[in-house]
Protein backbone atom coordinates (compact mmCIF):
# COMPACT_ATOMS: atom_id res chain seq x y z
CA UNK A 1 0.00 0.00 0.00
CA UNK A 2 2.47 2.44 1.34
CA UNK A 3 4.84 1.74 -2.56
CA UNK A 4 1.34 2.08 -4.39
CA UNK A 5 1.11 5.69 -2.95
CA UNK A 6 4.61 6.28 -3.22
CA UNK A 7 4.36 5.74 -7.33
CA UNK A 8 1.10 8.05 -6.89
CA UNK A 9 3.19 10.43 -5.26
CA UNK A 10 6.02 10.41 -7.85
CA UNK A 11 4.02 10.36 -10.84
CA UNK A 12 2.08 13.41 -9.56
CA UNK A 13 5.49 14.82 -9.03
CA UNK A 14 6.96 13.84 -12.59
CA UNK A 15 3.31 14.97 -14.49
CA UNK A 16 4.23 18.26 -13.15
CA UNK A 17 7.96 18.64 -13.32
CA UNK A 18 7.68 17.76 -16.91
CA UNK A 19 4.65 20.40 -17.69
CA UNK A 20 6.83 23.10 -15.72
CA UNK A 21 9.74 21.93 -17.92
CA UNK A 22 7.92 21.38 -21.40
CA UNK A 23 6.53 24.98 -20.82
CA UNK A 24 9.94 26.35 -20.14
CA UNK A 25 11.03 24.24 -23.19
CA UNK A 26 8.04 25.90 -25.64
CA UNK A 27 9.83 29.30 -24.77
CA UNK A 28 12.18 28.13 -26.59
CA UNK A 29 14.58 25.49 -25.58
CA UNK A 30 14.12 21.71 -24.98
CA UNK A 31 15.01 21.02 -21.19
CA UNK A 32 16.49 17.81 -20.18
CA UNK A 33 18.93 16.85 -17.53
CA UNK A 34 21.57 14.38 -17.47
CA UNK A 35 21.22 12.82 -13.86
CA UNK A 36 23.69 10.08 -12.11
CA UNK A 37 25.52 8.61 -8.80
CA UNK A 38 29.12 8.91 -9.69
CA UNK A 39 31.27 11.55 -9.09
CA UNK A 40 32.20 14.41 -11.00
CA UNK A 41 35.68 12.99 -12.14
CA UNK A 42 34.58 9.64 -12.85
CA UNK A 43 34.50 9.03 -17.16
CA UNK A 44 30.68 8.45 -17.05
CA UNK A 45 29.67 11.91 -15.71
CA UNK A 46 32.47 13.25 -17.79
CA UNK A 47 30.56 11.74 -20.41
CA UNK A 48 27.50 13.65 -19.44
CA UNK A 49 29.05 16.96 -19.24
CA UNK A 50 30.78 16.78 -22.63
CA UNK A 51 26.68 15.61 -24.41
CA UNK A 52 25.30 18.60 -22.42
CA UNK A 53 27.61 21.08 -23.25
CA UNK A 54 27.55 20.22 -27.05
CA UNK A 55 23.35 19.79 -26.75
CA UNK A 56 23.69 24.13 -25.49
CA UNK A 57 26.19 24.94 -27.93
CA UNK A 58 23.54 23.97 -30.95
CA UNK A 59 21.06 26.43 -28.95
CA UNK A 60 17.67 23.98 -29.33
CA UNK A 61 18.12 22.19 -25.90
CA UNK A 62 18.54 23.47 -22.43
CA UNK A 63 20.56 20.84 -20.84
CA UNK A 64 22.18 20.32 -17.48
CA UNK A 65 23.97 17.73 -15.29
CA UNK A 66 23.45 16.37 -11.81
CA UNK A 67 25.92 14.19 -10.48
CA UNK A 68 27.19 12.59 -7.02
CA UNK A 69 23.26 11.88 -6.52
CA UNK A 70 22.99 15.08 -6.20
CA UNK A 71 18.87 14.12 -7.65
CA UNK A 72 19.31 10.54 -6.21
CA UNK A 73 21.51 8.05 -5.17
CA UNK A 74 19.22 5.57 -6.04
CA UNK A 75 19.76 4.41 -10.09
CA UNK A 76 17.12 2.50 -10.56
CA UNK A 77 14.73 5.65 -8.94
CA UNK A 78 16.15 7.69 -11.43
CA UNK A 79 15.47 5.59 -14.28
CA UNK A 80 11.02 5.39 -12.83
CA UNK A 81 11.14 9.43 -12.33
CA UNK A 82 12.79 9.26 -16.47
CA UNK A 83 10.02 6.55 -17.24
CA UNK A 84 7.15 8.33 -15.39
CA UNK A 85 8.10 11.47 -17.64
CA UNK A 86 10.39 13.80 -15.96
CA UNK A 87 12.90 15.22 -18.73
CA UNK A 88 15.94 12.80 -17.56
CA UNK A 89 18.89 11.03 -19.60
CA UNK A 90 19.96 8.48 -16.55
CA UNK A 91 23.01 6.31 -16.83
CA UNK A 92 21.91 3.01 -15.77
CA UNK A 93 23.55 -0.62 -16.81
CA UNK A 94 22.34 -3.83 -18.43
CA UNK A 95 21.40 -5.43 -15.54
CA UNK A 96 19.60 -3.23 -13.79
CA UNK A 97 17.44 -2.76 -16.63
CA UNK A 98 16.79 -6.44 -16.70
CA UNK A 99 15.42 -6.94 -13.41
CA UNK A 100 13.45 -3.49 -13.38
CA UNK A 101 11.72 -4.36 -16.80
CA UNK A 102 11.44 -8.10 -16.43
CA UNK A 103 13.60 -8.63 -19.80
CA UNK A 104 16.27 -11.47 -18.76
CA UNK A 105 17.98 -11.57 -21.69
CA UNK A 106 19.28 -8.60 -21.58
CA UNK A 107 21.77 -9.71 -18.83
CA UNK A 108 23.71 -11.30 -20.63
CA UNK A 109 25.43 -7.78 -21.78
CA UNK A 110 27.02 -7.75 -18.03
CA UNK A 111 26.62 -11.52 -16.88
CA UNK A 112 30.03 -12.40 -15.54
CA UNK A 113 32.68 -13.19 -17.97
CA UNK A 114 30.33 -13.49 -20.99
CA UNK A 115 31.83 -10.08 -22.79
CA UNK A 116 35.19 -9.36 -21.76
CA UNK A 117 36.32 -7.22 -24.89
CA UNK A 118 34.84 -3.27 -24.99
CA UNK A 119 35.54 -3.11 -28.79
CA UNK A 120 32.42 -5.37 -29.31
CA UNK A 121 30.32 -2.78 -28.05
CA UNK A 122 30.50 -0.40 -31.25
CA UNK A 123 28.85 -2.99 -33.24
CA UNK A 124 25.91 -3.88 -30.33
CA UNK A 125 22.90 -1.43 -31.56
CA UNK A 126 23.33 -2.71 -35.20
CA UNK A 127 22.68 -6.49 -33.84
CA UNK A 128 18.76 -7.68 -33.61
CA UNK A 129 18.93 -8.35 -30.17
CA UNK A 130 19.55 -4.89 -29.14
CA UNK A 131 16.78 -3.77 -31.31
CA UNK A 132 14.39 -6.14 -29.58
CA UNK A 133 15.47 -5.42 -26.47
CA UNK A 134 14.94 -1.69 -27.26
CA UNK A 135 11.16 -2.55 -28.35
CA UNK A 136 10.65 -4.62 -25.14
CA UNK A 137 11.96 -1.39 -23.10
CA UNK A 138 9.99 1.25 -25.12
CA UNK A 139 6.90 -0.45 -24.65
CA UNK A 140 7.28 0.26 -21.00
CA UNK A 141 8.11 3.68 -21.54
CA UNK A 142 11.86 3.95 -21.54
CA UNK A 143 14.14 4.24 -24.88
CA UNK A 144 17.57 2.34 -24.76
CA UNK A 145 19.84 5.58 -25.99
CA UNK A 146 23.21 4.39 -25.63
CA UNK A 147 25.88 1.53 -24.53
CA UNK A 148 29.05 2.87 -23.23
CA UNK A 149 31.89 0.77 -21.91
CA UNK A 150 32.40 1.99 -18.13
CA UNK A 151 35.63 -0.74 -17.20
CA UNK A 152 35.90 -4.11 -15.37
CA UNK A 153 34.58 -4.35 -11.91
CA UNK A 154 36.76 -6.17 -9.10
CA UNK A 155 36.87 -6.84 -5.33
CA UNK A 156 37.38 -3.60 -3.04
CA UNK A 157 37.72 -4.98 0.56
CA UNK A 158 39.06 -4.43 4.21
CA UNK A 159 40.68 -8.00 3.76
CA UNK A 160 43.39 -9.56 1.10
CA UNK A 161 41.13 -11.45 -1.18
CA UNK A 162 43.21 -14.07 -3.78
CA UNK A 163 41.01 -16.69 -4.35
CA UNK A 164 37.05 -17.16 -4.16
CA UNK A 165 37.15 -18.92 -0.88
CA UNK A 166 38.74 -15.20 0.43
CA UNK A 167 35.36 -14.20 -0.61
CA UNK A 168 33.24 -16.63 1.74
CA UNK A 169 30.92 -14.57 4.80
CA UNK A 170 32.33 -11.58 3.96
CA UNK A 171 29.75 -8.91 3.60
CA UNK A 172 29.96 -7.17 0.05
CA UNK A 173 28.03 -4.29 -1.62
CA UNK A 174 26.75 -5.34 -5.32
CA UNK A 175 24.33 -4.97 -7.67
CA UNK A 176 20.37 -5.75 -5.90
CA UNK A 177 18.96 -7.15 -9.26
CA UNK A 178 19.65 -10.88 -10.88
CA UNK A 179 23.38 -11.02 -11.78
CA UNK A 180 24.49 -9.37 -8.87
CA UNK A 181 22.55 -12.11 -6.65
CA UNK A 182 24.06 -15.13 -8.97
CA UNK A 183 27.47 -13.38 -8.43
CA UNK A 184 27.28 -13.40 -4.63
CA UNK A 185 25.47 -16.99 -4.86
CA UNK A 186 28.55 -18.83 -6.48
CA UNK A 187 31.30 -16.74 -5.39
CA UNK A 188 29.98 -17.09 -1.94
CA UNK A 189 29.83 -13.56 -0.26
CA UNK A 190 27.10 -12.02 1.37
CA UNK A 191 25.43 -9.38 -1.21
CA UNK A 192 24.94 -6.07 0.59
CA UNK A 193 22.44 -3.76 -2.14
CA UNK A 194 22.59 -0.39 -1.04
CA UNK A 195 23.05 2.33 -2.79
CA UNK A 196 26.50 3.65 -3.80
CA UNK A 197 26.72 6.76 -1.80
CA UNK A 198 25.71 4.67 1.38
CA UNK A 199 28.72 2.54 0.71
CA UNK A 200 31.87 4.47 2.07
CA UNK A 201 30.22 4.91 5.41
CA UNK A 202 29.04 1.56 5.49
CA UNK A 203 32.96 0.22 4.94
CA UNK A 204 34.09 2.82 7.76
CA UNK A 205 31.54 1.80 9.90
CA UNK A 206 32.62 -1.74 9.42
CA UNK A 207 28.92 -2.72 8.50
CA UNK A 208 30.71 -3.69 5.33
CA UNK A 209 33.49 -5.75 4.62
CA UNK A 210 33.83 -3.72 1.10
CA UNK A 211 32.34 -3.71 -2.51
CA UNK A 212 32.23 -4.98 -6.34
CA UNK A 213 32.92 -1.34 -8.33
CA UNK A 214 35.05 -0.34 -11.45
CA UNK A 215 37.90 1.52 -10.57
CA UNK A 216 36.63 4.95 -12.08
CA UNK A 217 34.26 4.77 -9.22
CA UNK A 218 36.30 3.79 -6.65
CA UNK A 219 39.01 6.49 -7.36
CA UNK A 220 36.06 9.02 -7.44
CA UNK A 221 34.92 7.78 -4.01
CA UNK A 222 38.35 7.71 -2.94
CA UNK A 223 37.76 4.16 -1.68
CA UNK A 224 41.48 3.71 -1.02
CA UNK A 225 40.76 5.74 2.43
CA UNK A 226 38.20 2.69 3.44
CA UNK A 227 39.70 -0.30 1.51
CA UNK A 228 43.33 -1.48 1.86
CA UNK A 229 42.86 -4.26 -1.16
CA UNK A 230 41.87 -4.83 -4.37
CA UNK A 231 41.16 -8.41 -6.16
CA UNK A 232 41.67 -8.03 -10.06
CA UNK A 233 38.79 -10.78 -11.08
CA UNK A 234 37.34 -8.70 -13.65
CA UNK A 235 34.00 -10.35 -13.69
CA UNK A 236 32.22 -8.10 -14.90
CA UNK A 237 32.47 -5.50 -18.03
CA UNK A 238 30.27 -2.68 -16.84
CA UNK A 239 28.52 -0.96 -19.38
CA UNK A 240 26.59 2.69 -18.89
CA UNK A 241 23.20 2.40 -20.25
CA UNK A 242 21.90 5.75 -21.12
CA UNK A 243 17.53 5.76 -20.87
CA UNK A 244 15.46 8.39 -20.84
CA UNK A 245 11.49 8.27 -21.49
CA UNK A 246 9.72 7.71 -24.67
CA UNK A 247 7.69 10.77 -23.89
CA UNK A 248 10.88 12.98 -23.81
CA UNK A 249 12.11 11.83 -27.10
CA UNK A 250 8.20 12.19 -28.78
CA UNK A 251 8.27 15.73 -27.47
CA UNK A 252 10.86 16.62 -29.34
CA UNK A 253 11.24 17.62 -33.10
CA UNK A 254 12.30 15.16 -35.10
CA UNK A 255 15.33 17.33 -36.57
CA UNK A 256 16.17 17.91 -32.75
CA UNK A 257 15.45 14.39 -31.73
CA UNK A 258 17.89 12.53 -34.23
CA UNK A 259 20.47 15.48 -33.20
CA UNK A 260 19.94 14.43 -29.44
CA UNK A 261 20.14 10.56 -30.38
CA UNK A 262 22.90 11.09 -32.31
CA UNK A 263 25.00 13.50 -29.83
CA UNK A 264 24.90 10.72 -27.05
CA UNK A 265 25.58 7.90 -29.56
CA UNK A 266 28.78 9.32 -30.61
CA UNK A 267 29.89 10.40 -26.65
CA UNK A 268 29.16 6.92 -25.51
CA UNK A 269 31.54 5.35 -28.01
CA UNK A 270 34.23 8.17 -27.46
CA UNK A 271 33.94 8.01 -23.72
CA UNK A 272 33.94 4.33 -23.38
CA UNK A 273 37.69 4.42 -25.53
CA UNK A 274 38.17 7.53 -22.84
CA UNK A 275 37.60 4.88 -20.22
CA UNK A 276 39.50 2.26 -21.13
CA UNK A 277 42.39 4.32 -21.53
CA UNK A 278 42.38 5.62 -18.34
CA UNK A 279 41.79 2.78 -16.21
CA UNK A 280 45.56 2.17 -15.88
CA UNK A 281 46.21 5.60 -14.35
CA UNK A 282 43.08 4.69 -11.74
CA UNK A 283 44.97 1.89 -10.61
CA UNK A 284 47.88 3.81 -10.31
CA UNK A 285 46.07 6.52 -8.36
CA UNK A 286 44.76 4.29 -5.74
CA UNK A 287 48.41 2.17 -5.10
CA UNK A 288 50.01 5.68 -4.60
CA UNK A 289 47.46 5.91 -1.76
CA UNK A 290 48.51 2.91 -0.97
CA UNK A 291 45.89 0.12 -1.88
CA UNK A 292 47.59 -3.16 -2.82
CA UNK A 293 46.05 -4.83 -6.59
CA UNK A 294 46.09 -8.94 -6.02
CA UNK A 295 46.23 -10.37 -9.41
CA UNK A 296 44.18 -13.44 -9.53
CA UNK A 297 43.53 -16.94 -10.78
CA UNK A 298 40.80 -15.75 -13.43
CA UNK A 299 40.03 -19.26 -14.33
CA UNK A 300 39.59 -19.94 -10.80
CA UNK A 301 36.54 -17.38 -10.54
CA UNK A 302 35.60 -18.77 -13.79
CA UNK A 303 35.03 -21.79 -12.53
CA UNK A 304 33.17 -20.96 -9.75
CA UNK A 305 30.76 -19.25 -12.02
CA UNK A 306 30.64 -21.40 -14.61
CA UNK A 307 27.14 -23.36 -12.56
CA UNK A 308 25.42 -20.10 -13.15
CA UNK A 309 25.08 -20.83 -16.96
CA UNK A 310 24.68 -24.32 -16.79
CA UNK A 311 21.75 -24.22 -14.20
CA UNK A 312 20.35 -21.28 -16.24
CA UNK A 313 19.98 -19.02 -13.05
CA UNK A 314 19.45 -15.65 -15.02
CA UNK A 315 16.90 -17.59 -17.27
CA UNK A 316 18.73 -17.23 -20.36
CA UNK A 317 17.22 -18.17 -24.11
CA UNK A 318 18.25 -20.85 -25.70
CA UNK A 319 21.30 -20.52 -27.67
CA UNK A 320 21.56 -16.47 -26.84
CA UNK A 321 25.03 -16.78 -25.95
CA UNK A 322 25.72 -18.25 -29.35
CA UNK A 323 23.45 -15.95 -31.23
CA UNK A 324 24.65 -12.54 -29.30
CA UNK A 325 28.07 -13.69 -30.51
CA UNK A 326 27.30 -14.24 -33.67
CA UNK A 327 25.61 -11.03 -34.39
CA UNK A 328 28.60 -9.16 -32.48
CA UNK A 329 30.94 -10.93 -35.13
CA UNK A 330 32.87 -12.38 -32.43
Amino acid sequence: MKRNKFLKALALLAAAFFSVAMASGQAGKIPVTFAGTEAATTTQSKMMQAVADVLNTDGRFDAKVLVAGALSSDTNALVTQAKLGIPLVVPSDPGRLASQFAIPDLNILMAPYILTDPAVLKNLPDTELFKEWSKKLEAQGIVFVANMYNGFRNFYTTKPVKTVKDLSGLRIRGFGNDIGNALAKYFGFANIAISFGEVFPAIQQKTLDGTEVQVSAAAGAAFWDVTKYIAMTKHYMLQTSFVCSTRLLNSMPQEAKQFFLKTIRDKALEYGTIAEKDEAAYYDQMKQHGVILNEVNLKEFQDAIAPLYTNNDLKFSPGLKEKLFKQLGM
